[in-house]
């Protein structure tokens, strides 16, 4: 009875997975932001880790992450974890995040969902593994408005951003000497951002609407690379410690302008079709330079019982410049620290053998506003759901799911205070291909 709960419940769950992706990814596509910060304005916005819900639910720790209560896990933030691979891994999910936005007395809220990854890491044996995926790279999803008058006549200004980038990669990593190892991944940034300023006369009728639409067409190759040294202490413990970094990466910003002229209507819900293209002007193409960025970690973990471990980051974002003369950002440090413990993974009741997770993370981001540097910091907590094995213990799956409840930015010097919960929630799947078959 209880196995047959359990079959149930997982069949549902891959379907409820599986449509939500399909929901989830159409928008990412279309470039619709899942950002809600005012502080995704600078740079090229809000930045998504390469962090799955059991990294995340854990404080993001991930450099030194090589196993999960005892097994490889696909780590695609540090690609030395290939090397361990030893069945091949599938791994999707999605994302949402609620949002309260304060400033002086008044304050908002936003909700939003979207595709957050999917990838699949393959092992290659003695010759180590390798992995390949998409997953969102940035996002933008800002709004502000003012209301200004010239004599008279008084209109509404609007700024507003959306959009993202998307990336795809390739990774592969093995193991040179017993106990290190190292990888790299090749990805490819695209996706469009768009900056939108729209002014509107709520009192002339008669007055055209005239909307600014800047977009920056992002394209380009990256390299991540990564080390890993474990070694086990005894008969019961188990330490590595890794390292990540990438080279300062030049991208292409291709950018336009659009201007076009609307005429007003008195439903909010609905937005007319343009009237008529003033300005259609492609300025050019840039270079960007993304940060040089370094990463090092480690775990402590104890075979299936318990793992805990601490990551520090640090990228420099000072030759950073996405728009032409935008004020340049800084540097950036982050730590976290965080763990999972499965309560008795021999029990036979089903919650002993559940992964509970914690963590907290802690970042001074680049972006200085107003003199005021913005930090971010949150709690983290999550589970890791098992499923029943099949295929004679060849394949076994998980749901894991992650929470986020954190705040960015202040209320200081008249600026925004953001607090947000994000959930992640992931699906994987461990199964042994290409299996030599005893019999024909």
């Amino acid at each position: 009875m209880y196995t047959d709960s359990i079959r149930n419940f997982t069949k549902i769950a891959l379907k409820v997975l599986l449509g939500l992706t399909l929901l989830g990814i159409q928008p990412s596509y279309a470039q619709k932001s899942t950002s809600n910060s005012p502080y995704s304005q600078f740079g090229l916005g809000q930045m998504r880790e390469d962090l799955f819900p059991q990294t995340r639910a854990m404080g993001g720790i991930s450099t030194a992450v090589r196993y999960l209560n005892g097994i490889p896990t696909l780590n695609i933030a540090n690609p030395a974890s290939y090397s361990a691979l030893n069945r091949t891994v599938f791994d999707a999910g999605l994302y949402g995040n609620f949002t309260q936005l304060s400033k002086n007395n008044a304050s908002d809220q936003t909700a939003d969902y979207a595709f957050s990854h999917i990838t699949i890491g393959i092992p290659l044996s003695k010759y180590g593994g390798f992995a390949f995926g998409l997953l969102p790279y940035s996002d933008i999803g800002y709004s502000a408005a003012t209301s200004e008058s010239i004599d008279t006549l008084s209109y509404k200004k609007s700024l507003s951003g959306e959009g993202g980038v998307n990336k795809a990669f390739v990774g592969y990593g093995f193991s040179p000497l017993k106990g290190l190892s190292v990888g790299a991944n090749v990805g490819f940034l695209f996706g469009n951002l768009y900056d939108i300023t729209r002014v509107e006369f709520p009192t002339s009728l008669g007055a055209y609407y005239t909307q600014l639409k800047e977009t920056r067409n992002i394209r380009g190759a990256t390299l991540d690379y990564g080390i890993q040294y474990s070694k086990a202490l005894g008969k019961k413990y188990n330490l590595t410690v890794g390292y990540t970094g990438s080279l300062n990466n030049k991208i292409t910003a291709k950018t336009g302008r659009l201007i076009t002229i609307y005429e007003p209507s008195s439903d909010e819900d609905y937005e007319a079709p343009a009237l008529d293209t003033t300005t259609n002007d492609p300025e050019g193409t840039r270079k960007i330079n993304l940060p040089l960025k370094h990463s090092v970690g480690f775990t402590l973990s104890k075979g299936y019982n318990w793992m805990i471990g601490a990551d520090f980051k640090y990228a420099d974002w000072s030759s950073f410049q996405v728009r032409q003369g935008e004020s340049k950002m800084g540097e950036s440090y982050s730590f976290a620290v965080g763990g999972q413990i499965k309560p008795d993974p021999t029990s036979v009741r089903y919650w002993n053998q559940v992964d509970y997770r914690l963590g907290f993370r802690y970042a001074q981001t680049p972006v200085l506003y107003r003199n005021q540097k913005i930090n971010d910091m949150a709690v983290t907590f999550g589970f890791g759901f098992p499923l029943p094995e099949t295929n004679f213990g060849r394949t076994f799956s998980q749901i894991n799911i992650s929470a986020e409840l954190g705040q960015q930015g202040t209320l200081k010097n008249n600026l925004v205070r953001e607090r947000y919960i994000n959930i992640n929630l992931g699906f994987t799947i461990n199964d042994s291909w290409f299996i030599r078959r005893s019999l024909d």
